[in-house]
């Protein structure tokens, strides 16, 4: 396999609505069957806030405003003897609902609200990083 030369960079739409944040299971690696944010790899041409956006509707079909670019989180995809194959850089952006309840597309195998204690609880299986970018957004929101 041939390990990428360089980082890819992507985005996480955070939308967090009455106490509760929209999340997806993920249906391909890296993260597979795990609950994260909707997002995915900004195209060649769009800004962070338009693939947050765009990842958003295709993931859930859920319709939203793009705030600002608040966080960034490494993943690193490694394979099972260990060896990095993808990294990448998360970048979160706020996003206020506008409409919709999630339905799951595109490579989300789920879609769903959930109270923001959910995240601290342990009841989800979520990636890396998903309980404090979601703290941070909300002391975002309170500041």
């Amino acid at each position: 396999m041939t390990v990428a030369a360089r980082p890819v960079v992507a985005a996480l739409a955070v939308v967090i609505r009455k106490g509760a944040v929209l999340l997806v299971r993920r249906r391909n690696p890296p993260d597979a069957g795990l609950w994260g944010f909707p997002g995915g790899k900004v195209e060649f041409g769009e800004t962070v806030e338009q693939a947050a956006i765009r990842e958003l509707a295709e993931e859930t079909t859920v319709a939203a405003v793009p705030g600002r670019a608040f966080a960034a989180v490494d993943a690193f995809d490694h394979d099972e003897a260990g060896i990095l194959k993808r990294q990448f850089v998360l970048i979160a952006v706020r996003c206020r609902w506008l409409s919709g309840e999630p339905v799951a597309g595109d490579d989300a195998m789920e879609a769903a609200w959930f109270p923001l204690s959910a995240l601290s609880d342990g009841t989800l299986e979520t990636s890396l990083g998903v309980a404090e970018v979601a703290a941070r957004a909300t002391a975002e929101d309170a500041g």
